[in-house]
């Protein structure tokens, strides 16, 4: 056996550890896919395990559709998502070129700087920012507008330090021909830095798309009724005394319709683009 062989050799250990993880991992969304299908007596006198086997209904998801315009919700959703997500990766991707491959005073600093805003709860920012974009300020609260300068500002640091330390992995010597052939700076993001860093930007999308999708406190607080997304549609399902709670559970699994299409239709990217250049910046 070569010495290759033996370095890549699998180990049993590790696939039965991770498969235990993994069966460990699914157990509560497998306990939230058969309780979603039991009615609320079955529910409340017995355990999600004695319902492997039925009797199932679709009561609670009929009562989803019922009780909250779903399909403006979904619309509201994508409408807020989108953006959130194209914005924040393209301001992005322009600065991690900028602090990748252009030399100017203080960049260091200022990328330190940046990749620091990381550790500032959101939770800081709420008050700073309704009085911002409320009636004291531009008066944006409220509209779509709002939610997606707030997602874009959350997720950019993150964003900057991913891309640029994936950037720092591509050959600059393509860099150089390009400068040398007379390509502008904006030339050569666009039509080399940019389609190599695909990985990359692919990967965080994923991860900036499942944030904002799944996000409850800021499209609650910035985002009128009427333009209510999925996750706030959901949250007022219940009364006021947790009656109704059994319909979250069929919500949760129409919520994640969306997100796992966009999962598994961009998973090819994901572990590549989360891992290039994660041991180098």
């Amino acid at each position: 056996m070569s010495k290759a062989d033996t370095e890549y050799k699998r180990s049993w250990v590790s696939i039965i550890v991770m498969t235990v993880l993994c069966i460990i991992w699914l157990i509560p969304t497998v306990g939230l896919l058969v309780t979603s299908f039991r009615n609320i007596d079955l529910i409340n006198s017995s355990g999600w395990w004695t319902g492997l086997l039925g009797p199932f209904t679709a009561e609670n998801y009929a009562g989803v559709f019922a009780k909250t315009d779903m399909g403006t919700s979904f619309i509201n959703s994508i409408a807020v998502a989108v953006p959130a997500t194209i914005i924040p990766i393209t301001l992005a991707a322009f600065a991690a070129y900028a602090f990748t491959f252009l030399e100017f005073k203080g960049r260091d600093f200022l990328f330190v700087s940046i990749v620091a805003v990381m550790v500032v709860p959101i939770q800081v920012a709420l008050q700073p920012m309704l009085d911002m974009l409320g009636p004291r300020g531009i008066n944006i609260s409220g509209q779509y507008l709002a939610v997606w300068l707030l997602h874009a500002g959350f997720g950019m640091p993150l964003a900057i330090y991913t891309l640029r330390n994936y950037m720092t992995t591509l050959p600059r010597s393509i860099i150089e021909s390009a400068k040398v052939d007379g390509a502008s700076h904006f030339q050569t993001f666009w039509r080399l830095v940019f389609p190599m860093s695909t990985p990359a930007i692919a990967g965080f999308a994923i991860l900036q798309f499942l944030w904002v999708w799944n996000d409850l406190l800021i499209a609650m607080m910035f985002l009128k009724p009427q333009n209510a997304t999925v996750i706030v549609s959901l949250s007022s399902i219940m009364g006021t005394q947790g009656q109704g709670w059994e319909l979250l559970t069929a919500g949760a699994f129409i919520s994640m319709l969306v997100p796992m299409l966009i999962f598994f239709s961009m998973q090819r990217f994901f572990v590549r683009g989360m891992t290039s250049g994660a041991v180098k910046g």
